[in-house]
């Protein structure tokens, strides 16, 4: 059996989802899961950890970002499918190694919808500061639910436009951003005011790279482009022009944003955690109802991450389903194409998230970030892993690759080294303890459950012969 009919076996099992999304719908998926809560509300906490530093920070989560997205494109474009990077783990790794990591992205995603949600209820108390959270994570969350209950195309124009508006407003903001720190001539802005309490490196080099774990949680979502892939009209038309728009817009927004708002407001000021530095911001400046206007622009920003989060976590259980890793009902779909099933159970982030603001209304954003880390970084690890393999070998059979990202294996064993160190940082790091505490146990039960109940129930692909370890 060849390579290609091997992994088509794999692919075959994901049949019945409608290739509907265009290359500029994909592209706004990626910046509607990547461009949240983890740059209007986490950028905040990240500051607080790095002071001006933060920019190194964005930089580094950056390029390990870049790595990973050279990485996808090159397994995307040779695989098109929902599966994506649980897919490619399951055939050139091994099937243990795509339970896993199937699993382990659909907890990620999962909890960060409720990480998401439960930034929009801290997002609401802006206009309504009595009204208890949880009515807001719940109403909010049913109207994305049933968003993603009618169809791909309805999830893509309500994407497109989440983002359309919050790129629009990011661009605004560089625009106003760069006329109050050039052009004002105002000596209240500048970027003097990176050296306030301390200088640049306030907590020192330790404190950048503690950072860089908010800035990996700010970037994750990029990868979403890979499992829409399965949904795309011309798959490697799209994947192409979707991966090189999205890092491009990524790293202007998120380090020429954070340039500008630590230039307009000392890092003191912003990086306080309990609201958004653009809402400082626009506090700060007193102009009458920017704050409300770039309040309703993160609550939009939110909103599309989540809308982003569901229709992920839908397909990678859908995903896992007709692998035979999960239930045979959650394979099932729609007559427009959604596997309803699986969009239901993807939404225990929502309860969980609703049972932590009910419990711990003031630390509910930390915990859930904390624990949401876990799954997106033990993926993006074995991403890395994953593209070694596939490129040992492709190269070892003389495959032709129509896609293939430069510096290989120096680029992808960097991207690797990188995001093992930030994993393990997270020990270290007392706001996320709870990330590796959550996190090994939950990845032990899943192998067990592998061992125990999955193996001789899974439809059994072989791996390619002779890959080498």
């Amino acid at each position: 059996m060849t390579e290609k009919t091997q992994f088509q076996t794999i692919a075959d099992r994901e049949v019945g989802l409608k290739r509907q999304l265009t290359a500029g719908q994909m592209s706004m998926i990626a910046i509607g899961g990547a461009v949240g809560t983890g740059l209007f509300m986490g950028s905040s906490f990240a500051i607080g950890y790095a002071g001006p530093g933060v920019l190194i920070s964005y930089g580094i989560g950056a390029l390990i970002s870049l790595l990973l997205m050279g990485c996808l494109a090159e397994m995307t474009v040779a695989h098109p499918t929902s599966g994506s990077f649980g897919a490619y783990a399951e055939y050139y790794v091994g099937p243990l190694a795509g339970f896993l990591v199937r699993y382990a992205y659909w907890a990620a995603v999962v909890l960060a919808v409720g990480t998401e949600v439960t930034a929009v209820a801290i997002y609401m108390k802006f206009w309504f500061p009595t009204v208890p959270g949880w009515i807001w994570i719940m109403s909010f969350s049913a109207a994305l639910i049933l968003v993603n209950a009618f169809s791909v195309k309805t999830f893509g124009h309500f994407e497109y436009w989440f983002s359309a508006i919050k790129v629009s407003a990011i661009i605004g903001f560089l625009i106003l951003g760069a006329y109050l720190v050039f052009g004002s001539g105002s000596p209240q802005y500048g970027f003097h005011n990176y050296t306030v309490d301390n200088g640049l490196l306030p907590f020192g080099l330790s404190g950048v790279w503690v950072a860089v774990i908010i800035a990996i949680f700010s970037y994750l979502g990029i990868e979403m482009i890979a499992v829409a892939a399965g949904e795309a009209e011309n798959a490697e038309v799209a994947v192409r022009k979707a991966f090189r728009a999205t890092i491009v817009r990524l790293v202007i927004f998120y380090l020429a944003t954070l340039t500008l708002i630590l230039a307009i407001v000392p890092w003191n000021q912003s990086g306080k955690g309990a609201q958004s530095p653009f809402v400082t911001v626009m506090q700060d400046l007193g102009i009458p109802g920017a704050s409300g206007v770039i309040n309703f622009v993160i609550l939009v920003a939110a909103l599309s991450a989540m809308n982003s989060q569901f229709y992920t976590t839908t397909r990678m259980m859908f995903s896992l389903s007709r692998g035979g890793f999960a239930p045979r009902a959650m394979g099932k779909l729609s007559r427009n194409g959604v596997p309803l099933n699986a969009l239901a159970v993807s939404c225990i982030g929502v309860a969980f998230a609703t049972l932590v603001s009910i419990v711990m209304p003031d630390h509910s954003f930390t915990l859930m970030m904390a624990i949401s880390m876990f799954g997106a970084l033990f993926t993006w690890v074995m991403i890395f892993y994953t593209h070694l393999r596939f490129r040992q070998y492709h190269s070892k059979h003389n495959k032709t690759l129509s896609f293939r990202m430069w510096g290989f294996p120096y680029a992808t064993l960097l991207g690797l080294a990188l995001m093992v160190g930030v994993l393990v940082t997270t020990a270290f790091t007392p706001a996320f303890k709870m990330t590796l505490i959550f996190g090994v146990p939950f990845l032990l039960v899943l192998m067990l459950l592998y061992a125990v109940y999955v193996k001789r129930a899974a439809v059994q692909v072989s791996p390619p012969q002779n890959v080498p370890s």
